[in-house]
């Protein structure tokens, strides 16, 4: 399909993704398509204490809360950096570490 960029899974955000409930799995997806099409999510926000250019995308349902991170700046695919489920607002900084490491291994790789 031309205009979809494609996706890369870091670490175990894939396995993660699909452990989830239906209904955070079908929002999650629904808004990171979005993200290949180049168009703008429903809930999202930055999340520069990760990276530049690192994104959050927000789901939620009667099991809790997920959170998939990801950074699209680049032209060949979108890096799923992330993806946990929470209970509370905050993003607990192990997550927020978790996603910071992955982005510094693809920028290695990137430039390596």
């Amino acid at each position: 399909m031309d205009g979809v960029k494609p996706v890369e899974w870091r670490g175990d955000s894939s396995d993660v993704i699909r452990s989830l409930s239906e209904d955070l799995r079908d929002d999650l997806g629904y808004m990171l398509h979005q993200v290949q099409t180049d168009r703008t999510p429903s809930d999202f926000r930055p999340m520069p204490t990760v990276g530049a250019g690192v994104y959050e995308l927000r789901a939620s349902d009667s099991d809790g809360i997920a959170r998939l991170m990801y950074i699209a700046k680049f032209a060949e695919a979108v890096y799923v950096l992330h993806v946990f489920q929470k209970k509370t607002q905050k993003t607990p900084q192990k997550d927020i570490d978790k996603a910071a490491k992955r982005l510094r291994d693809l920028m290695r790789e990137r430039n390596g």
